[in-house]
């Protein structure tokens, strides 16, 4: 992860020296304001990426005589199936709806968007019986 770190820093950095000319010359507050958070997000990612070089040391993709066995083994839980995603789709769909022709269908967006959220989050939550 140094090698993300050092690249994420050179975007930063970059970011960091188009945003003082931009801040001087331009007229566009909105745009001086676009590219400094734009430098602080890059900044964020570097700094996490360098922490968790620290944290974690050198990953096998990192060496050059790593192999693919190294980082074998689970990488993850995939659900089989799950309605959230639909009904999460479908809140931020009724949702976005709701901002152009009316609150209230706006209200009913954000109820079946919390709820497909809600569902996600509590799938697979265990309950001590």
């Amino acid at each position: 992860m140094k090698l993300e770190a050092t690249l994420f820093a050179g975007v930063a950095l970059f970011f960091a020296c188009v945003t003082i000319p931009y801040a001087l010359y331009g007229d566009d507050p909105a745009g001086t304001a676009a590219v400094l958070i734009a430098c602080l997000m890059a900044s964020l990612v570097s700094f996490f990426l360098a922490v968790q070089h620290k944290r974690r040391g050198v990953r096998p993709e990192d060496r050059r005589n790593g192999e693919i066995h190294e980082r074998g083994g689970p990488m993850g839980f995939f659900p089989a199936g799950s309605p959230y995603p639909v009904l999460t789709a479908l809140g931020v769909a009724v949702l976005g709806t709701g901002t152009v022709f009316g609150l209230w269908l706006a209200l009913i967006g954000a109820g079946v968007t919390g709820a497909g959220v809600f569902g996600f989050v509590f799938q697979y939550a265990q309950t001590d019986r």
